[in-house]
């Protein structure tokens, strides 16, 4: 397993120091959000960098489910240059969220629904053809977001020929028990971080009591299904980070492939 540090918790810094922060962590893996003022037009500078990366299309200004087509048309758009990017720095995963509900769009759920699914199989075919892999996320439990549940997503990406991010924060705020996140066979890329299930806080991992994600039957259950790909950590605050590695350090089974 490779851990990996998002870009989230130190945006908005210049990205060439924040991979610089990253060099000092003594980490070499790491997912860039790729929207503003990280959309990276110095590849060379970023490839420099002795670190292998994931690509986060963007977040922001987003909706692939829009029916309004220009929003459609420019957000699958974003996502292609993502990938496009992601092949230009040797990277494999992109992580892509799925549309969420326009406020007029609740009266044609089942339109969205379909604008969502036909967006994503577009962007789906397309990294097929660059050769990426396109891992669509699980979202936390906001109004109006769609595919908060592991059991829908799971269809969907199979549907679309496409792979899971699995957000563990995200899935902990949707009542899903650590044990039971890890059953579908099309996760290829996870997210980590910590809340009390109530809302999505992004925490550093282990900092909650009690309530919060059940990181040793996680760990338990990556290693079980032999799970080789990123654990990117995706917290909120600079500080939480070091704290989230340290974390792993001392939880993780560091045997065989286990990279930190």
């Amino acid at each position: 397993m490779k851990i990996s540090i998002s870009t989230l918790p130190f945006y908005p810094h210049p990205l060439q120091d924040i991979l610089d922060h990253i060099i000092e962590l003594n980490q070499g893996y790491c997912e860039i959000i790729h929207e503003y003022p990280h959309d990276i037009s110095d590849v060379d500078m970023v490839n420099s960098f002795d670190i292998e990366f994931s690509v986060h299309a963007p977040l922001s200004d987003v909706n692939v489910a829009s029916h309004n087509e220009g929003i459609r048309r420019s957000s699958i758009s974003l996502i292609k240059k993502s990938m496009d990017l992601a092949v230009l720095m040797g990277s494999d995963i992109v992580v892509v969220h799925p549309g969420h509900m326009p406020i007029l769009g609740r009266k044609i759920k089942p339109k969205i629904l379909n604008f969502n699914r036909d967006s994503l199989q577009e962007c789906s075919k397309y990294a097929q053809n660059v050769g990426v892999s396109m891992c669509v996320e699980n979202m936390p439990d906001i109004e109006g977001l769609l595919f908060t549940d592991l059991d829908e997503l799971s269809e969907l990406v199979d549907d679309i020929d496409a792979y899971m991010t699995l957000d563990v924060g995200h899935a902990h705020n949707n009542q899903f028990k650590a044990e039971d996140m890890l059953k579908y066979p099309n996760i290829k890329h996870v997210h980590l971080s910590d809340n009390d299930g109530s809302y999505d806080s992004h925490q550093a991992l282990g900092s909650r009591s009690g309530d919060g994600i059940n990181f040793p039957a996680l760990f338990r259950g990556l290693k079980k299904r032999g799970y080789q790909g990123f654990l990117v950590v995706e917290v909120e605050e600079p500080g939480d980070v070091k704290q989230s590695i340290d974390f792993l350090d001392n939880n993780l089974d560091k045997q065989k492939t286990i990279q930190i």
